[in-house]
């Protein structure tokens, strides 16, 4: 099948999902999923658009606007969830105010149930340092489920060529834990292509990756990665945590 073919036939199919069962949407996954492996992500973009409506929103961390600005192309409405954990740099912050400001989206900010001081009133101060598994469960995991159950499909800018955890993901995946499909159209991008796209479309980009912080997540457990290191070295460095839970 052609990428055209690809494109003209996922979409023609791409009725929306309202009121399907999980176990509807994960035989969805079954039958498409190999098909949009190879697709553009354009192309897997218009499909998950098409096929789920307003039941389909991205993630972003606002390191970059790469996915916002590509589905905002394709799929302008979009609603991008973005989580407030509470302890990001303000240029994050910023970038996600800029991508509200500039972009045909719709951000939709998650947040914990309880604030940073009242975490710490509950579990002591800086649970970052004596939990962070825990910290990530209340300040990323579960608010994202909560915000996610709104949604029958999300689209996150997760890449095979950030690190080896990933290299097994799936282009269009069933997250059994969530109940939902996991849409990756970024998926086989590599870096080269990412900077070609952010230089071609002038895309934001978080001000901290230009100042030695390639992976950006919270400030407490972010430090700035040398120069030809692992661009997530610098994400709960010294420790032997490599990923939030999100994923």
């Amino acid at each position: 099948m052609t990428a055209a073919t690809t494109r003209e036939a996922l979409a023609a199919r791409g009725t929306h999902t309202d009121g399907r069962s999980p176990e509807q949407l994960r035989d969805l996954v079954s039958h498409v999923g190999a098909e949009l492996e190879l697709a553009p992500a354009e192309h897997i973009i218009e499909w998950a658009a098409a096929t789920f409506g307003d039941r389909f929103c991205i993630t972003s961390s606002m390191g970059d606007a790469v996915l916002a600005h590509l589905v905002s192309q394709v799929a302008p409405g979009t609603d991008v969830v973005f989580l407030d954990t509470g302890y990001h740099f303000a240029e994050t912050i910023g970038t996600r105010d800029a991508v509200a400001a500039t972009l045909p989206l719709e951000v939709v900010t998650a947040t914990a149930e309880q604030s940073v001081a009242e975490q710490d009133a509950t579990y002591g101060k800086d649970l970052y340092k004596t939990d962070p598994d825990l910290c990530c469960q209340l300040r990323k995991v579960q608010p994202l489920e909560r915000t996610l159950a709104g949604y029958d499909a999300w689209a996150t800018g997760l890449r095979r060529a950030e690190t080896r955890n990933r290299v097994v993901a799936p282009v269009v995946g069933w997250d059994a834990r969530k109940g939902k499909v996991k849409v990756s159209p970024l998926a086989r991008w590599t870096d080269e292509q990412v900077e070609r796209y952010i230089a071609d479309n002038g895309v934001l980009v978080n001000p901290l990756v230009h100042d030695g912080y390639p992976s950006i997540g919270c400030w407490p457990c972010t430090r700035r990665v040398a120069a030809g290191d692992d661009p997530r070295s610098g994400r709960w460095a010294g420790t032997s945590k490599t990923e939030c839970g999100i994923h």
